[in-house]
């Protein structure tokens, strides 16, 4: 035995409102192969709670990587964004925005409110499945993640 840990399987909290999107990203992730967790909510009221563990969220798992949705109801992407960066606990949280948008309106404001990428949602299943299959490489294969334990 190497005495590393067994890799956990990365969990993953998605936040869109649209369903086929929602859909989409479930099955894109499943095809991949890749042993990815994925919750579900479905505007940014619940994605605070989810991440701070509130309400019906109180035992939610705290995830790798948030993916999050621009256009959602009763707090939008740029105020979830918001609100993270104003949560010294959730500071360190990759947020990937994934948006039909390609304004450059919103992709400078998703990076001033520091998201950690950008993803205009391709369209068709083979492109968003491709995309999301690299967007799960890179966070879980590629890049270091910020350790859940808190200091």
């Amino acid at each position: 035995m190497s005495g590393k840990p067994m890799p956990q399987t990365p969990l993953v909290l998605l936040a869109d409102d649209n369903e086929t999107d929602i859909e989409l990203t479930q099955l894109s992730i499943a095809q991949s192969g890749r042993r990815v967790q994925l919750h579900v909510v479905r505007d940014g009221e619940q994605c605070m709670a989810f991440l701070k563990k509130q309400g019906s969220f109180h035992d939610a798992p705290t995830p790798r990587l948030v993916l999050l949705d621009l256009r959602m109801p009763r707090m939008s992407g740029l105020e979830v964004l918001a609100a993270i960066n104003a949560a010294r606990e959730l500071r360190s949280l990759p947020v990937v925005v994934l948006s039909t948008s390609d304004s450059a309106l919103d992709i400078n404001a998703a990076y001033a409110h520091r998201c950690s990428g950008y993803l205009v949602k391709p369209f068709g299943f083979k492109a968003y499945a491709a995309a999301i299959e690299s967007l799960m490489s890179y966070w879980f294969s590629l890049v270091r993640l910020p350790s859940s334990e808190r200091p």
